[in-house]
């Protein structure tokens, strides 16, 4: 019993340093910390900027159409009176929130599914990666617009779709990763104390996976949020009276009004440029942190 617990003990030392030690090499890394920053200052815009303007973003002032940028309408007004400061940031909660909850809805089918293939392997894998294989199979881009408009518009119905067809890859990342880790002593030895396959997966395989997951989700973060940018440039995304950055970028199908009203338009691309960026260095950084051992190969070569 001590020793169970003396080895318990240990164990969760050596976690607690190994968390202290990617904190630490995280914090060296100026540019993923420059990304943190800038990406948690967009955040904190998107989520508490709206309550700074005197006008929501659905409020209609027909009285105050297409103004450009003014003391009053610090970003302008759309072609219905509402003011694009509010409105942009509104459309920001929209955006960030598709792009988070698709990542997450990708990694935990990721997690899930390549858990157990690379983890039982044989008939169980072999059904996955086949199935995997099927929706890796079509181009995503004529998937994605297919879906949306047999299913129909929607944010939710926006958030399950993006996930879905994200996922395969996070399913590939940790199916390799998991097959390398199973054959590892450590896994062994939990073998022969007894411990059940789903122990094994949830405590020792899927944290090995930890770097791999990082870089995905920040890369499947971006790619979310451009996938329902496209979606709702093209009408079958978010719907109105609600808006994202991709719907606010639809003024540009007009080259005419794209030139006389850049204000209605431009902050949503610029922001969509500004979140990308620091979600890729956020997260490479943090993948770097948590494998320090790739970032010196990359440095080598």
């Amino acid at each position: 019993m001590q020793q169970n617990l003396a080895l318990a003990g240990a164990a969760a030392r050596g976690e607690r340093r190994m968390r202290s030690s990617v904190l630490r090499r995280f914090a060296r890394n100026r540019l993923a910390v420059f990304g943190l920053v800038v990406f948690g200052l967009v955040v904190l815009l998107c989520v508490f900027g709206p309550f700074a303007s005197r006008f929501g973003p659905n409020t209609i002032d027909l009285s105050s159409v297409s103004l450009p940028p003014s003391a009053t309408h610090w970003f302008g007004t759309d072609e219905t009176g509402r003011d694009m400061f509010a409105r942009t940031l509104a459309a920001g909660q929209v955006s960030l929130t598709v792009g988070l909850l698709s990542a997450l809805l990708s990694v935990v089918l990721g997690l899930l599914f390549g858990g157990v293939a690379g983890y039982f392997g044989g008939k169980i894998d072999m059904l996955i990666m086949r199935l995997v294989d099927v929706v890796m199979i079509f181009p995503t881009t004529i998937v994605l617009l297919t879906l949306a408009a047999v299913l129909g518009p929607g944010t939710g119905k926006t958030i399950v779709i993006v996930g879905v067809l994200t996922a395969p890859l996070a399913v590939r990342l940790v199916r390799a990763r998991v097959l390398t880790v199973r054959e590892l002593d450590f896994v062994a030895a939990a073998r022969l104390l007894g411990a059940g396959d789903a122990y094994i997966i949830v405590r020792h395989c899927l944290p090995n996976t930890t770097d791999v997951i990082v870089a995905f989700a920040s890369l499947n973060f971006v790619s979310a949020i451009m996938m329902e940018a496209g979606l709702s440039f093209l009408g079958l995304g978010v719907q109105m009276p609600f808006a994202s950055w991709g719907s606010l970028l639809s003024l540009t199908t007009d080259a005419s009004m794209m030139q006389a009203y850049p204000w209605m338009w431009m902050p949503a691309g610029i922001l969509i440029v500004v979140t990308a960026l620091a979600a890729n260095f956020f997260g490479d950084g943090l993948r770097a942190a948590f494998d320090p051992k790739s970032n010196q190969e990359q440095h080598a070569k």
